[in-house]
């Protein structure tokens, strides 16, 4: 299945949903803002939305500086 992360293709073999897609690409849960296709999710519902084909996703990490 063909999705678009932060404007890159990505191909993923099987059905994730967001929550899985974010562990398996090692980031760290409380750090980051999922918009899925337009929309910005609260991390509450990550668990159930579930990828499709052509989805977008634009993934930002907060990084602490000083």
């Amino acid at each position: 299945m063909l999705i678009r992360v932060n404007g890159k293709e990505e191909q993923i073999d099987q059905p994730l949903s967001l929550k899985e897609l974010v562990l398996r690409k090692g980031l760290q849960l409380d750090r980051i803002v999922i918009e899925h296709n337009g929309v910005i999710l609260p991390r509450s519902s990550w668990g159930s939305v579930r990828l499709t084909e052509k989805d977008t996703l634009e993934i930002v990490s907060f990084v602490g500086g000083g």
